[in-house]
């Protein structure tokens, strides 16, 4: 199940892309998370309410399509602001958990400030440059070759190289973004 502060960010995102009705919405975040973080209606639906409590989500009643009226989730301005603020000043967490990140890169558009979206990337990117790995070993990790476990060792070669790639693309977004441009809207 997607944890609250995911959720979150996932509903606040999907409603400032365009209204929607509450299963629409379900089918968006799924399409986000897939099956490594399924959201139920147990989960997503209170989440929602919680949302319209704080005043950051509107509901309104529309015609269905086959005469059913349906509920119409819309974000409020001040669901806007909750969103751009979760943007700009996304949690530790946010930026360590690597499912939680992609999350966050869905919807760092929404922020139009170029300086502010090379920020949240330089988060990423220090965090990833930081000295990690999985596996200790006497106080120092272990080196790959050094692995006799086969899937422990088939672990640490596909992270070492999906970290290596996310690492690059970081780098070149964060230069694109701070390139001086003739087009301000990119």
């Amino acid at each position: 199940m997607a944890s609250g502060g995911d959720l979150t960010l996932s509903i606040l995102g999907f409603l400032g892309e365009r209204p929607m009705h509450g299963y629409e919405l379900k089918a968006r975040i799924a399409s986000l998370t897939g099956h490594l973080r399924p959201v139920s209606d147990g989960a997503l639906y209170p989440a929602i309410a919680r949302l319209e409590s704080k005043g950051l989500v509107e509901r309104h009643e529309e015609a269905g399509t086959h005469a059913a009226r349906r509920q119409v989730l819309t974000l409020t301005p001040a669901g806007r602001e909750e969103l751009l603020r979760r943007l700009r000043e996304p949690s530790d967490l946010d930026i360590s958990d690597q499912t939680r990140f992609f999350g966050l890169l869905t919807f760092l558009s929404a922020l139009r400030d170029r300086a502010e979206r090379a920020g949240v990337l330089r988060r990423r990117l220090a965090f990833l440059e930081a000295p990690a790995s999985f596996f200790h070993e006497g106080g120092a990790p272990v080196r790959i070759k050094d692995e006799r476990d086969p899937y422990r060792r088939g672990m640490l070669i596909v992270a070492r190289a999906s970290s290596e790639a996310e690492r690059t693309w970081l780098r070149e977004a964060i230069a694109e973004l701070e390139a001086p441009r003739d087009d301000p809207a990119r």
